[in-house]
């Protein structure tokens, strides 16, 4: 070793033993293992994939999941300053700020009434198969930082998301498609950090799939190029870029570039059948919502995340809404007009998915989540609005052996606090961890002198048993 290269291997020795083998995970071209083979979990898997629903924007749990009749008697009124002492947005002044009852009627589904708002007619529907969980809170209150927090354990850009993690502990099934795929409506307010591998190698981070008709560009060869051609030219820049990473064995962006490039080469054989929902029948688009106005966009991601998990992809997240004012933090100004518009845009297309995961066999191996960042304000904000409120929100969990029909945590008679069973995001991460064989306690990478993991030092409060046990 030279002494410039000693001198390089030293100032990056903060990534320890960890990175010294992350340099190893090469591309099978190159002669080693794929860093996406599939592994063993460290216990008896419940579920094999994961759906991940990420509202984006913030959705208001006192309209949605979680009825409070004694806000609805109060409206217009303000709240006992018992109940709000504490509590602070930069909006509104939480004792002079007057309540705000739901625009929606909560009414009692299934054989379980489970009580959901109007708002998700059709996703009440799956009532009985649904665990609400109606006590998470945190203490993030902008936008970036609560979905830094939800998706990587940390309010801070820069540390690996919950995807990253998971793929990082089990690898994949299926090596000719991503193993992590993510689906957005356009630019977020967490940017691309909130899908990223962080510390992980870069080979972990989730692959973007676009919106509209074409998820994939290019998956063809240009017109005169064969495959045996282009299989050569891989070959030849596989080649070069070895040379080039064995003087760099700490760069894990190029490490994930050279394994892209063998990706992007397999993905031409089964990726254009994949995301090609033309085959589809009619009865399953209209189940979906595609080709009905509001639905169709969001429609299309949910079947393409079916065909995607059917075909062994580990973790699939959607997205709906961007940072340009088209999604659900448009409560701050027109409560009933936002959430109006997201939930036609979403609530057929998830119970279209629910309920083809169902009669394809996928809903024992499939766990799906609904979230978002945090809540919104019992309290009004202006005229027709509710602040962020990440003091107190709900979200569901269906499939992989979920017991349905029932209710994790409770808040207080106006949805300001949890009361019962409070939640926070390092439970939610340890507990889906745990649906998917993982112990967030052993699944751990070496970085910065210490074993790191998603939880931190947190997560002990994982809520497994209320999920899939009577």
């Amino acid at each position: 070793m030279s002494t410039r290269s000693r001198r390089q291997f030293l100032a990056r020795a903060g990534k320890g033993l960890g990175a010294v083998a992350a340099s190893t995970l090469l591309p099978p071209a190159l002669g080693a293992e794929s860093p996406l083979a599939p592994r063993k979990s460290h216990e008896p898997a419940r579920a094999k994939a994961i759906i991940y629903l990420y509202m984006h924007g913030g959705v208001s749990h006192v309209d949605a999941w979680d009825p409070k009749p004694e806000l609805s008697r109060l409206s217009g009124k303000t709240l006992p300053a018992s109940f709000v002492k504490g509590l602070k947005t930069s909006r509104i002044d939480f004792t002079k700020a007057l309540a705000r009852g739901s625009a929606w009627p909560f009414q009692k589904h299934g054989e379980s009434g489970l009580e959901i708002s109007a708002l998700f007619p059709h996703i009440a529907r799956h009532a009985d198969q649904l665990a609400l969980v109606r006590s998470c809170h945190g203490d993030a209150f902008d936008h970036a930082p609560a979905m830094y927090l939800h998706g990587s354990g940390s309010q801070f850009p820069g540390r690996p998301c919950l995807g990253a993690w998971t793929v990082y502990g089990l690898g994949s099934e299926n090596q000719n498609l991503p193993a992590f795929v993510v689906m957005t409506d356009g630019a977020m307010k967490c940017g691309p950090q909130g899908y990223g591998a962080g510390f992980l190698p870069a080979v972990y981070q989730g692959t973007m799939f676009r919106s509209g008709k074409s998820p994939v560009l290019d998956l063809s060869n240009p017109d005169g190029v064969s495959n045996r051609t282009q299989r050569a030219t891989l070959d030849l820049v596989s080649e070069l870029d070895r040379q080039h990473l064995g003087e760099r064995p700490f760069d894990t962006d190029l490490e994930a570039r050279l394994a892209a490039y063998e990706l992007a080469f397999r993905m031409q054989s089964e990726a254009p059948e994949a995301v090609d929902i033309s085959k589809e029948s009619d009865a399953t688009k209209r189940l979906y919502g595609i080709g009905e106005g509001p639905s169709d966009d969001f429609g299309r991601k949910c079947l393409l995340a079916r065909r995607l998990v059917e075909r062994g992809v580990r973790f699939v997240q959607l997205y709906s809404g961007t940072h340009l004012g088209d999604d659900w933090d448009g409560a701050h100004n027109d409560l009933t007009g936002s959430h109006n518009k997201m939930a036609a845009k979403t609530d057929k297309a998830i119970s279209g998915l629910l309920t083809d995961l169902q009669s394809r066999g996928l809903a024992d191996s499939t766990l799906v989540v609904w979230g978002s960042e945090f809540g919104r304000t019992p309290l009004a904000e202006g005229r027709n609005g509710r602040d962020h409120h990440p003091y107190a929100f709900s979200m569901w969990f269906w499939g992989a052996g979920v017991r349905g029909g029932r209710v994790l945590g409770s808040t207080d008679e106006f949805g300001l606090r949890p009361v019962e069973n409070p939640v926070v995001a390092h439970d939610v991460n340890a507990t889906i961890l745990r649906m998917m064989g993982l112990d967030h306690l052993k699944l751990t990478y070496y970085f910065q002198g210490r074993d790191m993991r998603l939880t931190d030092v947190h997560g002990e409060g994982e809520f497994t048993k209320f999920l899939v046990q009577g």
